[in-house]
């Protein structure tokens, strides 16, 4: 089924015989720079562009002369709908041109890429840094505080602490880091077992390998993405008929938003099994008036570049058990013990966050409320902008849940969703738009091939669902509106591409 030329390319397309002083009126009007010279059934001839017309001028070419008259290239430079942003990249660059349509099958535009787009692309989320950031590092430089640890880590733990409201927290270098510390905290050891959410980032659960325990994955469910209670709790019988119980569980909270902790909780607490959580997407987010990331034995955040809140890479565990904590920094710093040499029993690792980068996260959490409330406002202008797209159906946000939409993520309704999903995301990135598909889920990773695995229902891989239909579209604080409005105009695009080219299921 041929594709529909779309408006902004359709209103490009002209004829062979059209006069090439119609022409340059027609290039005015549309302003684009550029005109599809196209044959009697929609085939790309050739391009058209501003300087070709300025040449003709320079020529004195008749005014009576066609397009046709006009001197080409005896092939348009153009590519195929599957054609890569490197592709169009390297065409740009070859033939020293601005623009390069985009043909079907059968050799019609469908879509044309500029090259001022290419020079400014729209990433999925971005850092967002500000003004206050800049006192506090440059205060870590005039007092000489450049090396791990300071007042600024000190200043950080206790602020953060307060801003959630939890006791004590600890500083380290990334949300892996905290992850791996969480787990040795408590108690995991080689040959232990761990479940976790399959719906994550690897980093969630690399830890468990560091330690030598197994992994156990647990789907999601559909009223939030998050952890499925019932397949939780399907995994805890069976853990507990082979005596076998987790040492603790990993509850992710997805892409800004905090697991169904009525439902998780209790089942954990009916089999003794310690909750470490993994909020390390959702700082800032709220689960019935409670800060994620506060609800299990320990709670671990990150700092990494594309978060939230960012410190270039860090991340923090948070606990109301001080001495928790206190292990924690110990064993973040190698391990060393209370002597005036350095002296160490045990096993330790070099963790600690830097003062400066510290420093970047206390500016930084000064205006956690204002991002959250500006990536919810990316999330409304996409939600508004596709309204009329049933097959747009969006991560939901369940009653009691307050999420920061760190990603805005979709999923498309309807057959063939894995081909839709990766047509519309060439599509996009044809385009410099950054976006992905929703996390791989862990239990069909080839690292964890083998891992026991227990899905939301019988029958029903709800994450592997998420995988094959799921897009995260950029979500950044800082985009624009016009960024966001870019975005909407090729998503819109590109979706109703895919949807044509459906097949009947």
């Amino acid at each position: 089924m041929p594709t529909e030329t779309p408006d902004n390319v359709r209103r490009l397309l002209v004829p062979p015989s059209m006069p090439w002083r119609d022409a340059v009126a027609r290039m005015d009007e549309e302003a684009q720079g550029i005109l599809l010279v196209v044959d009697g059934k929609g085939a790309l001839l050739r391009t058209i562009t501003d300087g070709d017309l300025r040449r003709a001028v320079l020529a004195c070419v008749s005014e009576q002369a066609t397009l046709a008259d006009l001197p080409g290239p005896a092939q348009p430079v153009a590519v195929r709908e599957d054609a890569g942003i490197d592709v169009v990249r390297g065409l740009m660059e070859q033939h020293r041109i601005l623009h390069v349509p985009v043909l079907d099958a059968g050799g019609r535009p469908v879509d044309l890429v500029h090259g001022r787009e290419l020079a400014s692309r729209i990433w999925l989320s971005s850092p967002h840094l500000g003004e206050e950031e800049t006192a506090f590092v440059e205060d870590a430089f005039r007092t000489n505080w450049i090396a791990p640890l300071g007042p600024h880590v000190d200043g950080f733990e206790r602020e953060l602490a307060a801003h959630v409201g939890i006791g004590h927290a600890a500083a380290v270098s990334s949300g892996t880091a905290a992850i791996h510390l969480a787990l040795i905290l408590l108690g995991v050891q080689r040959g232990d077992t761990v479940f976790c959410s399959s719906l994550t980032f690897v980093g969630s659960c690399n830890p468990i390998l560091y330690c030598g325990a197994q992994p156990v994955f647990i789907d999601s469910e559909p009223g939030s993405w998050n952890m499925s209670p019932a397949a939780l709790e399907r995994a805890l019988e069976w853990a507990k008929r082979a005596n076998r119980l987790p040492r603790c569980v990993i509850l992710v909270d997805l892409y800004g938003q905090s697991a169904d902790m009525d439902a998780l909780l209790p089942l954990c607490e009916r089999y003794g099994v310690p909750v470490l959580e993994d909020a390390a997407e959702s700082l800032g987010a709220r689960y019935k008036g409670r800060a994620s990331g506060t609800f299990g034995r320990i709670g671990v955040y990150s700092f990494n570049g594309n978060k939230i809140i960012t410190t270039s890479g860090g991340g923090m565990l948070v606990a109301d058990d001080l001495a928790l904590m206190d292990r924690a920094r110990k064993l973040a710093t190698q391990a060393r013990e209370p002597a005036p040499h350095y002296e160490h029993v045990e096993m330790g690792f070099n963790y600690r966050m830097s003062n400066v980068l510290a420093g970047i996260g206390r500016g930084q959490l000064r205006v956690l409320d204002e991002r959250v409330a500006q990536r919810r406002r990316v999330f409304e202008r996409y939600r508004e902008a596709f309204a009329d797209r049933p097959q747009v159906q969006w991560m939901p946000e369940p009653a009691g849940s307050h999420s920061t939409r760190w990603l805005t993520c979709f999923m498309l309704a309807g057959g063939q969703a894995q081909r839709r999903r990766d047509q519309v995301l060439k599509s996009l990135e044809r385009h410099s738009i950054e976006a992905r598909p929703v996390w791989k889920p862990m239990h069909l990773q080839p690292l964890f091939r083998g891992a026991p695995y227990f899905a939301h229902d019988e029958g029903s891989d709800v994450a592997a669902s998420l995988f094959d239909a799921g897009i995260c579209l950029p979500s950044g604080s800082n985009l624009t509106d016009a960024q966001i409005g870019h975005v909407i105009e090729h998503l819109q695009r590109a979706l109703s591409v895919a949807e044509e080219q459906r097949a009947p299921s």
